[in-house]
């Protein structure tokens, strides 16, 4: 059964990432003007600015910081660029608690001059490294699975059922899966997959897009909520049935919008996030 549309923006969480052009002073102000109530923040955004007291600018403006993005890139051929990856992973950690966020994702990493079986393992050993960080901190840890054409380099991790899989061998309550519907959506067993994190209780996060067909790039060009061929409303439809109930996250990576006006992108985003999600 599909759920009711969302008519109020309680649960509406954007990615800093998704209005690029703004500064993250910039898109406080604007989100919080429009009655958004959450934010994603992506450590780009925190550059150069003192991470404690960016937090209690998003608590001020009524933001709650759901999470940080992004972890991991943990795979390597090279021992000590995995080191590098660890040692980054545990910076992460620090700035989400500084941030004032209880979960980062992980976008896993691959490498592509070497099997994926072992960018695989290395991932499971990454996470394994920081979780005590992780724990100590009081962040939890989604893996997120991506869509396999990012296989080559950026995530070996490319089903929900991997993601699953990783998180029941790593068996922490601090480690759990993200499902983003742009990698996601094309897979037969979604629906399963989403059941069984939910019943793992590892159902950390749920991200929102389209994909637009044409997609003109393979990174940066995902659509608005509607604007494709993705079933936004039914996958929400599981994830709630799965026992998620947290925030809804607008994630989209595109050059065209990034050249428009952001504030009537925003609009958009709550216009459509009413209607398709």
């Amino acid at each position: 059964m599909m759920p009711e549309p969302l008519n109020n923006l309680e649960r509406l969480c954007i990615h800093s990432i998704t209005t690029k052009p703004w500064t993250i002073e910039e898109a406080t102000i604007n989100y919080s003007s429009k009655g958004v109530h959450g934010i994603t923040v992506w450590r780009d955004a925190l550059t150069g600015r003192n991470i404690r007291q960016t937090g209690e600018m998003l608590r001020r403006h009524g933001l709650k910081t759901v999470s940080l993005c992004r972890g991991g890139f943990f795979p390597s051929a090279e021992p000590a660029k995995r080191k590098q990856a660890v040692d980054d992973n545990r910076r992460a950690i620090e700035e989400a608690f500084e941030l004032g966020t209880n979960l980062i994702v992980l976008v896993c990493g691959a490498d592509p001059a070497q099997p994926l079986d072992d960018s695989r393992k290395q991932i499971q050993d990454g996470i394994l490294s920081v979780l005590p960080d992780a724990e100590a901190a009081g962040v939890r840890l989604a893996i997120e699975p991506l869509h396999p054409m990012y296989a080559d380099t950026r995530s070996a991790i490319n089903t929900l059922a991997q993601a699953n899989d990783l998180a029941e061998l790593i068996n922490s309550p601090w480690a759990g899966v993200a499902v983003d519907v742009y990698h996601l959506w094309w897979d037969p067993n979604l629906e399963k997959e989403i059941i069984r994190s939910g019943n793992n209780g590892t159902l950390l996060a749920f991200h929102v897009c389209d994909w637009k067909s044409p997609t003109m790039d393979m990174l940066n060009d995902r659509g608005l909520m509607g604007e494709g061929c993705i079933p936004i409303r039914k996958i929400r439809s599981w994830v709630e049935a799965a026992g998620f109930k947290g925030f809804i996250e607008v994630e989209i990576f595109s050059d065209r919008y990034w050249k428009q006006d952001q504030s009537v992108f925003l609009q958009d985003i709550i216009t459509r996030y009413k209607q398709y999600v």
